[in-house]
């Protein structure tokens, strides 16, 4: 019985790290957060203004984001790049371009202590 516990618990520790390695390798976080203070459009979609919960997937070969407001349900999937860092960002930081109009349109996201930039 006590053969069987430690190899249980030796399976188990061996799966948390393989899990953590292959997190790490992306060079981001799997959840974050940001704010964005008018309505903005990150690819196909218009995220209306406010605070948003983001949790890194993948699907297939591709990266996903899925925005959540943090004040009700919805849920926003954006496909982006994760393109490399030359060091860890020291800041989070958020690349724009204001199109005709007042229109906002996201282009890359970058997280603090994260060593890979996201690039839409």
């Amino acid at each position: 019985m006590r053969l069987f516990r430690s190899l249980s618990i030796f399976v188990l520790l061996v799966s948390v790290i393989a899990v953590a390695s292959q997190k790490n390798t992306l060079g981001i976080r799997e959840f974050s957060r940001v704010k964005f203070d008018a309505p903005t459009r990150i690819g196909s979609i218009v995220l209306p203004a406010g605070e948003y919960t983001i949790r890194h997937t993948m699907e297939g070969q591709d990266h996903v984001m899925a925005f959540q407001s943090t004040t009700g349900k919805d849920v926003f999937k954006v496909k982006c790049t994760l393109v490399p860092l030359p060091q860890k960002a020291t800041q989070d930081q958020s690349i724009y371009e204001l199109k005709s109009g007042s229109e906002r349109v996201l282009h890359e996201l970058v997280f603090r202590g994260d060593t890979a930039k996201h690039v839409f």
